[in-house]
């Protein structure tokens, strides 16, 4: 799909990296190599970006290998901190609910973000504008429900971890309540649903829920390439 969004956008792709070296691609227009021999390829080093969207356990060191090859990286990978990679002396910048590496020269290497859709990064203004309203509004406490498909690997969502913390910033003390510590997120897994996630504050008196509910990964894939375009 970024295949395919980055080649209506007048992009071309060089190469892909997977895990077991068979990605099922029609028509394919490039050559697809193991982690081992991708890294060091000359057609990973003619990259101008590198869309990374993996697993917790290897976002890291895929983008290590990355820098090392001078290659700048979007990466979606959730269930980890980008605080957590070793930059020496570049700079770490964050940006509402995206991460920035950038270079002694100010050239950015690194884009992470926990969600690149479009619609997301408005529902996550819109969580902040209503948990900043409930600062006033004590009767009200939020709570979180994502839902995704049985083959996502992290368990709360990326995206809900960052509704969760932009509750907290937006509303502190929540509600005068300052041994509230996190937001309560449901997790749930099933089927093949791309993902719904929605905020409830519920009192007493009424619910008010915001929801986004993804109708399938193209809004995820455009994301991902507008974000690379970014860094070109």
């Amino acid at each position: 799909m970024i295949e395919a969004i980055a080649l209506e956008r007048g992009h071309s792709v060089v190469c892909a990296i997977d895990a077991n070296n068979d990605l099922k691609i029609a028509d394919l227009r490039f050559k697809i190599f193991s982690p081992e021999e991708g890294f060091q390829s000359e057609e990973f080093r003619s990259a101008d970006v590198a869309i990374e969207f993996t697993t917790p356990q290897t976002a890291k060191d895929n983008i290590l290998r990355a820098w090392t090859q001078g290659v700048p990286v979007v990466s979606g990978s959730t269930g980890w901190k980008p605080e957590e990679l070793e930059i020496g002396d570049w700079k770490l910048e964050i940006e509402g609910s995206r991460v920035f590496v950038k270079d002694e020269q100010g050239k950015p290497m690194l884009l992470w973000s926990s969600n690149y859709s479009v619609g997301v990064n408005i529902f996550f203004e819109l969580n902040k504008e209503l948990a900043s309203a409930m600062k006033s509004q004590p009767q009200y406490k939020p709570s979180i429900t994502e839902t995704h498909h049985i083959h996502k690997l992290d368990k709360p969502s990326g995206t809900a971890k960052t509704l969760s913390n932009d509750i907290m910033s937006a509303a502190k003390p929540l509600n005068g309540d300052a041994t509230l510590n996190d937001v309560p997120i449901e997790s749930i897994r099933e089927g093949e649903v791309p993902g719904t996630h929605v905020v409830t504050w519920d009192s007493e008196e009424d619910t008010i829920i915001i929801t986004h509910i993804a109708k399938g990964r193209r809004g995820f894939a455009l994301g991902a390439v507008l974000a690379a375009e970014s860094l070109v």
